[in-house]
C-alpha cells in the first residue's frame, strides 16, 4: 500500500463503503495552535489531534517531542474513532510534517492502514465544514513491529557504518544559525538532506522515481541501513515517508538534535558535509 493519498482518491473513498477515519494534525513549529484553524474549517469528519500534546510526551532528556507513552496515545487514537481495521488518512496544513509525524507513529506502534493526504488541506477540493465530529471509540491498541527507531548511540553507529541523514534546514546543519537548540551543527558523519527538497512547489511528495534518484544520490544505494534524524522527530518522520515513496527503509531517531545537543558530551560537526 502506498503511504500517501491524492485528495482525489481521498474523496472518492470518503463518499464509499468504508470510509478511512480523518484526522487533522495541524502543526506549525513555533506557531500558533492548530485547534483555532481546526474549528475554523476541515474535512468532514475529521478529528483534531495536537501533536505537541498527543504526539508527543512532555519537553525533557529525550528532546523537545519525545515520544508518547504508548497507552496514552493508544487513547487519543481509540477516542479520534481508530480501530485496528480501519484505514486512517491523516493531513495537516499542507507542510507534511504533522501529519508524517501520526503516519510514523500509527505505523510504529503496529496500525497497518495509514496513509497522508498529498499536499495536505491546501489539495483538498472538497467542502470544509465547522462541526466537530463525535465518533465512536475504536479499539486500535498500540503494538510494537513498526519502523526501526534510534537512540543517540544508533544514531552515532549508523552515521560511522551506514547512511544517517539530517533532514533539517542546510543553514542549520552547517551550524551557520541554530534557532531552537543549544547549539549548531549536526551529528559528525551525517549527510545534509533538507525534507523541504522531497516536495514540488505544491506541497506535494515527488514522484518515487525521482526521490529514489534523490536519495541514491545522497548514498542510500541499497547496501547499507538509512536513518533520520531532524530538529526533534518531526520533519525527521517526512523524510522517512519520502524514502518509503522510495523504497527505501529507514529508522528514525525520534530524539533527534534537540536531544543530541542537550548533551555536551556528545560531539558536534558544523560547515559542510563530509566528502
Amino acid at each position: 500500500m502506498k503511504p500517501i493519498i491524492s485528495a482525489s482518491e481521498l474523496l472518492s473513498e470518503s463518499a464509499g463503503a468504508r470510509p478511512p477515519v480523518l484526522l487533522d494534525v495541524r502543526w506549525t513549529l513555533g506557531g500558533p495552535p492548530g485547534r483555532p484553524v481546526y474549528e475554523a474549517g476541515h474535512l468532514p469528519g475529521a478529528v483534531y489531534v495536537d501533536l505537541d500534546a498527543e504526539l508527543a510526551g512532555p519537553p525533557g532528556d529525550g528532546g523537545r517531542h519525545p515520544l508518547p507513552d504508548p497507552e496514552s496515545f493508544g487513547a487519543v487514537m481509540r477516542r479520534a474513532g481508530v480501530s485496528a481495521d480501519t484505514p486512517v488518512v491523516v493531513y495537516d496544513g499542507g507542510l507534511g510534517w504533522g501529519a508524517a509525524r501520526a503516519w510514523w507513529l500509527l505505523r510504529r506502534a503496529g496500525h497497518r492502514d495509514v496513509r497522508v493526504l498529498d499536499g495536505g488541506l491546501a489539495a483538498w477540493t472538497g467542502e470544509l465544514t465547522e462541526k466537530v465530529p463525535a465518533p465512536e471509540p475504536g479499539d486500535f491498541r498500540p503494538e510494537p513491529g513498526g519502523p526501526e527507531l534510534l537512540d543517540a548511540d544508533g544514531a552515532a553507529a549508523l552515521a560511522r557504518a551506514g547512511l544517517l541523514l539530517d533532514a533539517r534546514a542546510a543553514e542549520r546543519y552547517r551550524g551557520d544559525v541554530e534557532p531552537i537548540d543549544r547549539v549548531g551543527g549536526h551529528i559528525p558523519g551525517a549527510v545534509s538532506a533538507p525534507t523541504t527538497e522531497n516536495v514540488d512547489v505544491r506541497g506535494c511528495f515527488l514522484g518515487a522515481d525521482a526521490l529514489r534518484d534523490r536519495f541514491t544520490a545522497l548514498g542510500a544505494t541499497g547496501d547499507i541501513p538509512v536513518g533520520v534524524y531532524c530538529g526533534s522527530g518531526v520533519s525527521g518522520a517526512h523524510e522517512v515517508l519520502a524514502l518509503e515513496i522510495a523504497g527505501v527503509p529507514a529508522a528514525l531517531y525520534a530524539g533527534s538534535w534537540s536531544e543530541w545537543s542537550s548533551d555536551p558530551a556528545r560531539p558536534v560537526a558544523t560547515g559542510p558535509e563530509p566528502q
